[in-house]
């Protein structure tokens, strides 16, 4: 039997992207939802009480993380089948994208429950347009493997892809990724950006071997977004 697809008329599930850095970014639609929903679940209640409180929004909360997610989704499910009106935010961003969701995006398409996506800020989108590189084609490939063995498997999936190449990393892998980006692609023009939206914004540009240089020197803070462009033909 073919699966339903999810309609949009009257959802009861919300997946509402959040801002990446500067509140400002928050739309009208995502605070209409959050305003109107039963319950909000949260990949952290702590920061999601913040950007609520911020709004003079007050609204329950249930946690619902990569450590939880399988725990709680029994839960939620039955909520829904309550008549609870239910919105998923992450920390920043979109829900599922490199964030908890995806579990419950199938869940509620099993189940039939009507849901819809609150659209938003994204680190990705900004990645690439502020890297001044290839935009009209590229790949999202997430965050790669912790250790290099792996990672560099991951990373020669895609290199003789010619479209740009966006990814996720974590201060404390950057310039371990760098070098075996460098090591899998050779020395292509890319750019590390982090910070997006916020004060100290900030983007490098160059060659994967200058940024490795940089970054073996530089201390990283924050989340980083690496864009690295597509094989030459």
């Amino acid at each position: 039997m073919s699966k339903k697809s999810a309609p949009s008329q009257n959802p009861v599930l919300f997946f509402v992207s959040t801002p990446i850095g500067n509140l400002g970014d928050i739309t009208l639609r995502a605070l209409e939802t959050l305003k109107e929903v039963d319950l909000v679940v949260s990949e952290d209640t702590r920061k999601t009480g913040f950007l609520l409180h911020h709004f003079e929004i007050k609204k329950p909360q249930l946690p619902f993380n990569e450590y939880n997610e399988r725990k709680q989704l029994p839960r939620i499910i039955d909520m829904l089948h309550e008549g609870k009106k239910i919105a998923l935010v992450t920390d920043a961003g979109t829900p599922a994208i490199s964030d908890p969701g995806f579990i419950l995006v199938r869940a509620a398409l099993e189940e039939g429950f009507e849901f819809t996506a609150i659209p938003g800020a994204s680190a990705v989108t900004m990645a690439l347009l502020l890297s001044g590189l290839p935009s009209h084609s590229f790949t999202f490939k997430g965050f790669s493997p912790r250790k290099s063995g792996p990672r560099k498997r991951f990373l020669a999936m895609e290199a003789d892809a010619p479209h740009t190449l966006i990814f996720y990393e974590s201060p404390y892998r950057l310039p371990s990724f760098l070098k075996d980006a460098l090591e899998v692609y050779g020395d292509r023009e890319a750019a590390v950006g982090n910070d997006f939206t916020k004060l100290f914004e900030q983007v490098d540009r160059g060659t994967l071997s200058a940024l490795l240089a940089l970054y073996q020197e530089k201390k990283a803070k924050g989340e980083y977004t690496v864009t690295i462009a597509g094989k030459r033909e």
